[in-house]
């Protein structure tokens, strides 16, 4: 028996399918405000601060791995429904919050090894949702492409202190903008291209040091949608260090819009 520990975005509802397609039994600790999977009989809606229900659910179900997906953003700690577990663990919760949404998640994950629950790799099952190293598109990253690459991994490898940071811009050899902590979406959502002419890259890249059981770089067709609309050129990933959604439909859409995916 595994225990999903579901966030929010679309990654949660890609690994259930395959779970249920190899057969492999599990419960689900609904931690979205929505309750979206509260209609799955085997899904158990939970605050984050109900340590004791979530470990007590997952003892009793015999769950001695867990595997993590999806967002779980930092909570309002004054309006937190907490257990007796939970008072005694939420200022752990406190203190790892101040570095970032997934301090909280690595926080989460030492209590549960505190408990001998053991956390997965977020891909252990999905494999097909990350790429190998080369290009996946008929445009290919030109030299000045590649020196725009070059830059943002330079830039990236650098900014190791910030707990939140994945992602850059890069156009003409110049930093556009760096990921803050409201992420890739709100860092595209400022920058929109009044050129005809594509260029630019966006590189998303892990951390050092960073948990890939439950952080790696993820992109989906929104993103691609967003490069575009920023006049940027291409989409750059680490090799089998993140996650693409709606893979087929992010390739079609970087072909038809004449940009590049490349795993680096």
């Amino acid at each position: 028996m595994i225990g999903l520990i579901f966030g929010e975005t679309n990654l949660p509802t890609e690994i259930l399918k395959t779970i249920k397609k190899k057969k492999i039994k599990y419960i689900i600790i609904d931690l979205t405000k929505s309750k979206k999977f509260r209609k799955d009989r085997k899904s158990f809606s939970v605050s984050i601060g109900q340590f004791g229900r979530i470990i007590s659910i997952l003892k009793k179900n015999d769950c001695k791995k867990v595997l993590f997906a999806g967002k779980v953003s930092k909570p309002n700690f004054s309006k937190l429904k907490l257990d007796l577990k939970g008072i005694y663990y939420v200022p752990r919760l406190i203190k790892a919050s101040k570095l970032g949404d997934v301090a909280i998640l690595k926080e989460i994950i030492k209590i549960l090894s505190e408990q001998k629950i053991k956390t997965l790799n977020s891909l252990i099952f999905n494999s097909e949702l990350t790429l190998k190293k080369g290009n996946y598109t008929t445009i290919k990253p030109n030299n000045n492409d590649k020196k725009d690459i070059k830059k943002a991994i330079k830039t990236l490898s650098g900014l190791g202190k910030y707990n939140f940071t994945q992602g850059t811009i890069v156009r003409n050899n110049k930093i556009i903008a760096i990921e803050g902590k409201g992420g890739t979406q709100q860092m595209l959502n400022k920058y929109k291209s009044k050129q005809n002419k594509k260029n630019g890259v966006l590189v998303k890249f892990p951390k050092k040091k960073q948990d890939l059981r439950i952080d790696l770089p993820t992109v989906g067709l929104k993103t691609f949608i967003q490069c575009k609309n920023a006049g940027l050129k291409g989409v750059v990933l680490k090799n089998k260090e993140h996650i693409i959604l709606e893979k087929k439909a992010c390739i079609d859409y970087a072909n038809n819009n004449k940009m590049f995916i490349n795993i680096r």
